[in-house]
């Protein structure tokens, strides 16, 4: 039975599947998508919770792939596009997971931010705990925060926003734009660290773009990349100057 080339969910556009081999699935994420317990329904936008009820629906594009298993091996904000990573089987989420826990997990992620560095290249290690006074955002916390570290490469400058790549040694929940916004350059559309989304704006520019690793059963190497034209056009960069 031939495989199809995207996941195909009732009343969404279809969402791109980039890589697939035996242990794992990886997805071109749209926005909007939340990743959150499949028990949570306070929302219609629960990707975990989508994708299992397709396989239990017998959809076309699971079915095809005899899939009776599905669980993301990391997180992506809603609001951030881009690679995501499923693991077919308990044993792969494990062995998967271990990867991300233990920083064998090459990231790439674009960012748009506001501002204009005042290096090309910069490190940012500041460490980030949960903010009390606010569920779900998080905030710098010299004292009781945990160690986090991603480096940054200038690419492209237009007028007063920046195109910047982002490589997160650590994987704390919003480290990316924290540490952007620490830095004096909070990401375009990020409303909870940075401005207001301008009206007509595409959405936060964030979009994770590559994903590289030693696969931890064949020890083979993998490197996952997602598209990112659209991405860069949108907030008015050229992709032939990157």
């Amino acid at each position: 039975m031939p495989k199809t080339t995207c996941i195909e969910l009732p009343g969404v556009e279809p969402i791109p599947i980039l890589y697939e081999d035996r242990g794992v699935l990886a997805i071109d994420k749209p926005r909007g998508w939340m990743l959150v317990p499949f028990s949570w329904q306070k929302t219609d936008r629960n990707l975990q919770a989508a994708l299992v009820s397709s396989i239990a629906a017998g959809d076309f594009w699971a079915r095809s792939r005899g899939l009776k298993f599905i669980r993301c091996a990391h997180r992506l904000d809603a609001d951030t596009t881009g690679i995501l990573l499923f693991a077919k089987s308990m044993g792969g989420l494990d062995a998967y997971g271990n990867l991300f826990e233990s920083r064998r997990m090459e990231k790439t992620y674009l960012a748009i931010v506001h501002g204009s560095p005042k290096e090309m290249d910069w490190t940012c290690r500041l460490k980030l705990a949960q903010d009390p006074n606010q569920i779900g955002r998080m905030r710098i916390d010299s004292r009781v925060g945990k160690e986090s570290e991603t480096r940054f490469r200038v690419l492209q400058t237009r007028g007063s926003f920046t195109l910047v790549e982002a490589y997160p040694l650590t994987g704390r929940t919003h480290q990316i734009r924290v540490h952007l916004a620490e830095s004096g350059l909070p990401v375009v559309g990020d409303e909870w660290y940075g401005q207001p989304r301008a009206k007509g704006s595409p959405g936060l520019g964030l979009r994770a773009v590559r994903l590289a690793y030693a696969d931890p059963f064949t020890r083979r190497r993998v490197d996952i990349r997602a598209p990112c034209d659209q991405f860069v056009r949108e907030f008015g960069f050229d992709i032939s100057k990157l």
